[in-house]
């Protein structure tokens, strides 16, 4: 017999990538008070750094994405 309540609910949401603005439907656990339209129902939006839209793997080009400034850190730190 399995507990209930032991896994979280999870449900559509829209993922958002925020470089390049793409957007595409998929499950989460994840939620987010902030909703958007899409393909004409209302869902959740999750906003993504890096999606598969943007990320330099499929893609095939290269993109420097310094979100949290770890590159100036690490100069700063070495005095570069």
């Amino acid at each position: 017999i399995m507990k209930k309540d032991l896994h979280p609910s999870y449900g559509f949401v829209v993922f958002e990538d925020t470089s390049n603005g793409e957007k595409f439907l998929g499950k989460s656990t994840k939620t987010s008070k902030e909703t958007i339209t899409f393909e004409g129902q209302e869902y959740p939006v999750i906003k993504v750094a890096t999606s598969s839209t943007s990320h330099p793997f499929y893609t095939g080009k290269s993109k420097f994405v310094d979100e949290t400034g770890r590159v100036d850190k690490f100069k700063k730190k070495y005095n570069l």
